[in-house]
């Protein structure tokens, strides 16, 4: 990787960046488990000595990744409560987003549930690749809820408002509806019915919606 011209703090966002998507491509081609620092160093033009400037763990990695897509949900439910949509629909679209992501990027499946509060005892085999059994934790996840990002929190906010705003029913408490939302995404996670992660949430989540949305 060439980097002169580039000025020390330059050279770490660049750095940086590469080892990321480096890493997610070697997750998606190998899954979690089985991609190593190694390869994603040399995928990324780096020497393998270098990865530890940036990152402590495979794990970081891929709690970094999640946020990442967590910040690209998280920056859509804001642009359209700025535009004033209400928050049931703000839920509904964040939702489908989340489902999508997750969908693209099924190497990270096992940490979302996990950080969620609702984690199985065993990863999922999306995290372990296609065709590989299931994966365990990531190493050293025993301690990843207090670091990763928190997404039990993602959508809490969003049904609050929408219980003081009338869109979302009251008689259930919040905490409780962001629990069967988060429920709906591992339950479609470890389903054994024939049918595609993202399809397997989206009809799960349409009953999930007909029962939350206030019928005032």
């Amino acid at each position: 990787m060439e980097g002169k011209k580039l000025t020390r703090e330059q050279k770490k966002v660049v750095y940086r960046k590469a080892i990321l998507e480096a890493a997610k491509q070697e997750f998606i081609r190998k899954g979690y488990k089985d991609a190593s620092i190694a390869a994603i160093m040399e995928a990324a033009g780096l020497g393998v000595g270098t990865f530890y400037n940036y990152f402590s763990s495979k794990e970081e990695i891929l709690m970094q990744l999640l946020a990442n897509l967590l910040r690209e949900v998280t920056d859509k439910l804001a642009q359209m409560k700025d535009a004033g949509e209400a928050a049931c629909k703000r839920l509904t679209e964040g939702c489908h987003l989340m489902a999508q992501l997750l969908d693209e990027n099924q190497y990270v499946l096992a940490l979302f549930l996990s950080v969620g509060g609702h984690g199985g005892k065993g990863g999922h085999p999306m995290a372990a690749g296609v065709g590989k059994p299931p994966a365990a934790k990531p190493e050293g996840a025993a301690g990843a809820p207090s670091r990763a990002p928190q997404v039990k929190d993602l959508f809490l906010r969003i049904i609050e408002e929408g219980q003081a705003e009338g869109s979302i029913r009251s008689d259930v408490s919040a905490p409780i509806i962001a629990e069967m939302l988060h429920s709906t995404f591992q339950s479609a996670a470890f389903s054994r019915a024939d049918v595609p992660f993202r399809e397997n949430f989206e009809q799960k989540f349409r009953l999930l919606l007909g029962g939350m949305e206030s019928k005032e």
